[in-house]
Protein backbone atom coordinates (compact mmCIF):
# COMPACT_ATOMS: atom_id res chain seq x y z
CA UNK A 1 0.00 0.00 0.00
CA UNK A 2 1.18 3.32 -1.08
CA UNK A 3 0.51 5.85 1.02
CA UNK A 4 0.51 10.42 -0.38
CA UNK A 5 2.76 12.82 1.19
CA UNK A 6 -0.31 13.99 3.54
CA UNK A 7 -1.11 10.30 4.65
CA UNK A 8 2.23 9.50 5.70
CA UNK A 9 2.59 12.85 8.16
CA UNK A 10 -1.41 12.26 9.24
CA UNK A 11 0.55 8.54 10.56
CA UNK A 12 3.41 10.29 11.73
CA UNK A 13 2.17 12.83 13.54
CA UNK A 14 -0.57 10.02 15.22
CA UNK A 15 2.10 8.43 16.32
CA UNK A 16 3.96 11.02 17.90
CA UNK A 17 1.40 12.05 20.16
CA UNK A 18 0.63 7.90 21.00
CA UNK A 19 1.84 7.42 25.38
CA UNK A 20 4.99 6.57 25.83
CA UNK A 21 7.70 5.47 28.61
CA UNK A 22 9.80 7.16 29.59
CA UNK A 23 13.72 6.60 29.73
CA UNK A 24 15.25 6.32 33.22
CA UNK A 25 18.72 6.65 31.64
CA UNK A 26 17.48 10.21 30.65
CA UNK A 27 16.74 11.97 27.52
CA UNK A 28 18.53 14.16 24.62
CA UNK A 29 17.96 17.37 23.52
CA UNK A 30 19.37 18.07 19.39
CA UNK A 31 20.38 21.00 17.98
CA UNK A 32 21.74 22.10 14.70
CA UNK A 33 25.18 24.36 14.94
CA UNK A 34 25.09 25.92 11.34
CA UNK A 35 28.24 27.73 11.81
CA UNK A 36 30.59 24.74 13.01
CA UNK A 37 28.80 22.60 11.11
CA UNK A 38 27.53 19.84 13.54
CA UNK A 39 24.91 18.35 15.01
CA UNK A 40 24.78 18.77 18.75
CA UNK A 41 23.25 16.18 21.25
CA UNK A 42 22.88 17.05 24.98
CA UNK A 43 21.95 14.10 27.34
CA UNK A 44 20.23 14.96 30.32
CA UNK A 45 20.23 12.47 32.99
CA UNK A 46 16.59 12.10 35.25
CA UNK A 47 14.56 9.96 37.63
CA UNK A 48 11.26 8.62 36.55
CA UNK A 49 8.14 8.94 39.92
CA UNK A 50 5.66 6.27 40.23
CA UNK A 51 2.96 8.42 37.74
CA UNK A 52 5.61 7.76 35.38
CA UNK A 53 6.75 11.64 34.78
CA UNK A 54 9.83 12.39 34.52
CA UNK A 55 11.79 13.99 37.68
CA UNK A 56 14.91 15.94 38.58
CA UNK A 57 17.69 13.06 39.94
CA UNK A 58 18.77 15.50 42.40
CA UNK A 59 15.16 17.06 43.65
CA UNK A 60 12.68 14.71 42.97
CA UNK A 61 10.58 17.80 41.49
CA UNK A 62 8.58 16.75 38.02
CA UNK A 63 10.79 18.24 35.32
CA UNK A 64 8.90 20.78 33.17
CA UNK A 65 8.55 20.32 29.36
CA UNK A 66 8.41 23.97 28.50
CA UNK A 67 10.04 26.72 30.95
CA UNK A 68 11.76 24.97 33.53
CA UNK A 69 14.91 26.40 34.99
CA UNK A 70 18.12 25.86 33.56
CA UNK A 71 19.56 21.92 33.81
CA UNK A 72 23.25 21.27 32.90
CA UNK A 73 23.57 18.31 30.17
CA UNK A 74 25.30 15.29 31.63
CA UNK A 75 27.13 14.76 28.39
CA UNK A 76 27.37 16.45 25.27
CA UNK A 77 28.36 15.12 21.78
CA UNK A 78 29.17 16.59 18.52
CA UNK A 79 29.37 15.38 15.00
CA UNK A 80 29.16 16.04 11.26
CA UNK A 81 26.46 13.26 10.63
CA UNK A 82 23.69 11.52 11.97
CA UNK A 83 25.69 8.06 12.48
CA UNK A 84 28.90 9.79 13.87
CA UNK A 85 26.56 10.63 16.52
CA UNK A 86 24.75 7.25 17.00
CA UNK A 87 28.15 5.51 17.40
CA UNK A 88 29.10 7.70 20.11
CA UNK A 89 26.76 7.26 21.86
CA UNK A 90 26.12 3.61 21.94
CA UNK A 91 29.11 2.39 21.01
CA UNK A 92 31.04 4.83 22.73
CA UNK A 93 32.93 4.22 25.96
CA UNK A 94 30.16 3.36 28.68
CA UNK A 95 27.90 3.65 30.71
CA UNK A 96 25.36 4.49 27.84
CA UNK A 97 22.86 6.61 27.49
CA UNK A 98 20.33 5.13 26.44
CA UNK A 99 18.15 1.54 28.25
CA UNK A 100 15.21 1.59 26.18
CA UNK A 101 15.15 -0.01 22.01
CA UNK A 102 12.11 2.74 21.36
CA UNK A 103 14.03 5.63 22.87
CA UNK A 104 17.36 4.30 20.43
CA UNK A 105 14.98 4.26 17.15
CA UNK A 106 13.60 7.83 18.22
CA UNK A 107 17.24 9.69 18.45
CA UNK A 108 18.50 7.64 15.08
CA UNK A 109 14.85 8.93 13.71
CA UNK A 110 16.09 12.45 14.56
CA UNK A 111 19.43 12.78 14.10
CA UNK A 112 18.38 11.78 10.72
CA UNK A 113 16.11 14.57 10.69
CA UNK A 114 18.44 16.78 12.21
CA UNK A 115 21.10 16.16 9.42
CA UNK A 116 19.21 16.30 6.65
CA UNK A 117 18.19 20.28 8.10
CA UNK A 118 21.98 21.19 8.33
CA UNK A 119 22.40 19.79 4.77
CA UNK A 120 19.43 21.18 3.40
CA UNK A 121 19.50 25.15 5.21
CA UNK A 122 15.89 23.78 6.97
CA UNK A 123 14.99 24.79 10.34
CA UNK A 124 15.25 21.62 12.71
CA UNK A 125 12.49 21.27 15.26
CA UNK A 126 12.93 18.30 17.11
CA UNK A 127 9.70 15.82 17.59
Amino acid sequence: MSLTPAQRRDLDDSLSSRSIALDPVGYFLIRVDREAGELVVEHYGNAINDQGLATDPDTGEVLACRGGGPRRPQATYRGATAKVLGIAITEGPGPHPLSRLDHALYLGRELQRAEQCLLSGDPYVQD
